[in-house]
């Protein structure tokens, strides 16, 4: 059947409404999907220091110290005592000089010799004199005629009688002894002393406290308190609408295959390995979503510790990732318990451990963010 004109734009003009109204994405390919995003804001975790309790004084007295001494009192001055001892002679024999040697001179008179001696008074020396014949000259000019010539000059000397030194004078001495006479004389031989005694003072003993250290305060500064808190401030403002595309199998519950310890909530390094291939670096491609962590338990057991079982697993799977610098924001966490059994192992109908295994499953779905 064919459509008219008319019946295509009244089916094209809503669909170009709502596509401007929400801001589709523009060009899309067929079989895409993509999911409805606000850009989050984004914030950095700072540490911020926050006293909390301020710095004081604390005072103590530190009360004084006293010893217990003894010490004496002089009740009678010290003195001294002395005692004359006279000094104690000797008699001895002494040689006296009364004249002293002396050495007697004997001269030996200086020996001449006459002589004669001949002596210069004039030394010989030389001067020019000029020679002129005017008779044997025929130049009118007489310098013409005339004969420089340099004389010698004979020196002058005379003959004195003179004396000369054949010995000099001299001396030599001969030795007087000295003369002596010994004299009988008394000489001390122990001089006058006088002896000193020391008469000691006279005490008495007496008992007293002493102040050691006077009493004081001590000064005691308490430190401040400070403990370092970590917040979140926004980094980078979001509330921009983007559409996300992603393979449209995962806007559906897909299963995690990652498996827990009976009872326990606790992931494995397997199942850490893939939360990081199938969730983590999704989320990390694709900043603007947001991933819903759905986690089910099988039938056994009561319904609301299942309940709680499921919601810890699925709460351990957010925390890993938040651990990874995921924000959690973009992450929920959904326990579902036994509630959405995916066969017919409900309360009371016996199953294989194969079929209670195909219930107790974590599943995740990639959802837009508003």
């Amino acid at each position: 059947m064919k459509l008219s004109i008319f019946t295509i734009l009244l089916f094209i003009t809503p669909m170009v409404a709502f596509a401007q109204v929400n801001k589709l994405p523009e060009n899309p390919d067929p079989g895409s999907c993509y999911v409805r995003c606000v850009t989050p804001n984004v914030y950095e975790t700072v540490k911020k220091r926050v006293m909390v309790a301020p710095a004081y004084k604390k005072l103590e007295v530190v009360p004084a110290e006293f010893k217990t001494e003894t010490f004496k009192v002089m009740v009678k001055e010290p003195t001294k005592k002395f005692i004359y001892h006279p000094a104690e002679y000797k008699t001895v024999i002494d040689t006296i000089m009364i004249k002293e040697g002396y050495n007697t001179v004997q001269i030996d008179p200086a020996q001449l010799t006459g002589d004669i001696e001949e002596i210069e008074v004039k030394p010989e020396t030389a001067r020019w004199e000029y020679n002129h014949d005017p008779n044997n000259c025929s130049s009118a000019d007489p310098r013409d005629c005339m004969v420089l010539c340099y004389v010698k000059v004979p020196g002058e000397s005379k003959v004195i009688q003179v004396q000369k030194l054949v010995r000099d004078a001299s001396y030599g001495t001969t030795p007087v002894a000295p003369e002596y006479i010994t004299v009988s004389k008394r000489v001390i031989a122990k001089k006058a002393w006088v002896e000193e005694i020391d008469i000691p003072a006279e005490y008495k003993t007496f008992t007293r406290t002493v102040k050691v250290k006077d009493e004081t305060v001590h000064e005691e500064t308490v430190p401040a308190k400070y403990v370092d808190e970590l917040v979140e401030v926004l980094k980078k403002k979001g509330g921009v609408l983007v559409w996300e595309e992603i393979d449209c199998e995962l806007t559906d519950y897909t299963v995690l295959p990652i498996y827990y310890e009976l009872g326990s909530a606790r992931l494995t390094s397997e199942s850490k390995r893939i939360i990081d291939e199938r969730i983590y670096s999704l989320m990390k491609a694709k900043p603007n979503i947001k991933v819903e962590i759905a986690s089910h338990t099988d039938s056994r057991g009561s319904a609301s510790s299942n309940m709680a079982l499921s919601q810890r697993r699925a709460e351990s799977v957010v925390n890993y990732l938040v651990g990874k610098g995921i924000a959690r924001s973009r992450l929920i966490a959904r326990g579902y318990g036994e509630t959405r059994l995916r066969n017919r192992c409900a309360d009371g109908v016996q199953c294989t451990e194969e079929e209670h295994q195909q219930n107790r499953r974590t599943e995740f779905r990639v959802l837009g963010s508003n």
